[in-house]
């Protein structure tokens, strides 16, 4: 089905390239070019900022009119006012980091038992967001805020450009129109417009994808590679690019070289930044103790996800960080997760989507960490949006936007206060 799809999506494609290149350039080429891609790519940009202003609006409304982040600590989800809340948890870090670079230690906590022995440390927390942070704020003038809440809006716009452009390669313009919407709309967005890092990764993951649909294996293994100095589940998206490319050159169809050094760039950032981390601490390990010692994240092998699945269903919360709100959330993403997995199989997408998907999944389940955050864990997890955006597509253009309209309004809820002031993001 998905086969079909993509291959009358491409003869469209070529049609409509054709097309604009027989029109005259009655402007200058450049800014006729650059009209028709606003054409093309404004209404994405429409979609997702719309959406993701009326959920943005909702969750300050819901901050203001409760009012708790007044009596928080502006480190933990506090402040003077409710915007100040999108700087506070991780996006304290990250200003940190901005301001003062990283000093990366293992300090024990005298006399700690129990999961955290160690003083939580910036290391923890992988360079490229901040640093474009610091590049930013000294581009512009802003502060480690401004600057962070700007890298984080433009990359989120960036990311939506991206799924769009994977899904209607698969699935036609509608579908990726549907799937820009649910981004603005998925669990866990809340943190799209935040002093967060999860948009910068998307946006360079999906593109990294793209690529490798696209064949330009050098741009794929080098936005994998940046990547990898974003977050650690890049190791899943290294996994993917090397899959893809393996296939390639079991093909014989994009000769051997360009593969070859996609496969040699994609890990270098992620391998970098942890064996600097490791020689800064006299451990090469040390990021991992780090994750484990300091905030209790672990690979435990999905022993700490199925205590949560079967305890929140009745009512129990004696697990390890508990927040019964946000991990019921959690609890309903990771079902939604599993059963669009399902149906993404079934549609037997490109190889290195799947790929994508399965690790990320892995990566996060199998490791003990706050569940409360698994929404926004599995934020990256766009290729899900696909069996989704194949069944909206088949609506108007009205109705689509009428049932994400209602679902903006409700990620307010679930995907911005639930996290930021019922959990811990």
């Amino acid at each position: 089905m998905i086969r079909t799809t993509a291959r009358t999506t491409a003869t469209a494609t070529l049609s409509w390239n054709a097309r604009l290149s027989q029109q005259p350039a009655t402007t200058g080429p450049d800014r006729g070019r650059l009209r028709r891609t606003a054409e093309y790519y404004g209404p994405v940009l429409a979609v997702y900022g719309t959406l993701k202003f009326i959920g943005f609006a909702t969750f300050m409304w819901l901050l203001h009119s409760a009012g708790d982040y007044r009596t928080k600590h502006p480190r933990f989800g506090g402040g003077a006012h409710p915007w100040d809340v999108l700087a506070s948890w991780d996006g304290w870090w990250y200003q940190q980091i901005a301001v003062h670079g990283y000093d990366p230690q293992l300090v024990p906590i005298p006399g700690a038992t129990g999961p955290i022995t160690l003083e939580g440390n910036s290391a923890a927390f992988f360079p490229l967001y901040p640093a474009l942070m610091r590049l930013v704020s000294e581009l512009t003038g802003l502060g480690p805020y401004g600057a962070g809440l700007l890298v984080s809006v433009v990359a989120s716009l960036a990311a939506a450009l991206g799924i769009y452009a994977v899904t209607e390669r698969l699935g036609g313009r509608r579908a990726g129109l549907a799937a820009a919407g649910l981004w603005a709309v998925w669990p866990g967005s809340g943190v799209e417009w935040a002093v967060y890092s999860d948009s910068l990764y998307v946006a360079l993951a999906v593109w990294a994808c793209h690529a490798v649909l696209s064949r330009r294996w050098l741009a794929a293994g080098l936005l994998t590679c940046v990547a990898g100095l974003n977050r650690p589940t890049a190791a899943a998206l290294i996994a993917a690019v090397a899959v893809a490319a393996l296939l390639a050159l079991y093909r014989r169809r994009d000769g051997i070289l360009r593969p070859m050094v996609a496969m040699a760039v994609a890990p270098l950032g992620l391998l970098a930044y942890l064996g600097w981390v490791g020689h800064q601490m006299g451990d090469y390990g040390g990021y991992f103790r780090l994750q484990s010692d300091a905030w209790a994240h672990e690979w435990d092998y999905g022993r700490h996800t199925l205590d949560v699945l079967t305890s929140v269903p009745v009512g129990h919360s004696d697990y390890l960080s508990a927040w019964p709100f946000a991990d019921l959330i959690g609890v309903g993403v990771v079902l939604l997760a599993l059963a669009l997995l399902l149906l993404l199989i079934r549609l037997r997408p490109p190889v290195v989507l799947m790929v994508y998907t399965v690790l990320t999944l892995v990566l996060v389940l199998g490791s003990q960490q706050i569940f409360g955050n698994v929404s926004r864990y599995l934020l990256p997890l766009f290729p899900l949006f696909l069996p989704l955006a194949l069944a909206l597509r088949r609506l108007s253009l009205t109705h689509q936007l009428m049932l994400l309209g209602i679902a903006a309004l409700a990620s307010g809820s679930y995907a911005g206060y639930g996290l930021f002031e019922l959990g811990v993001p």
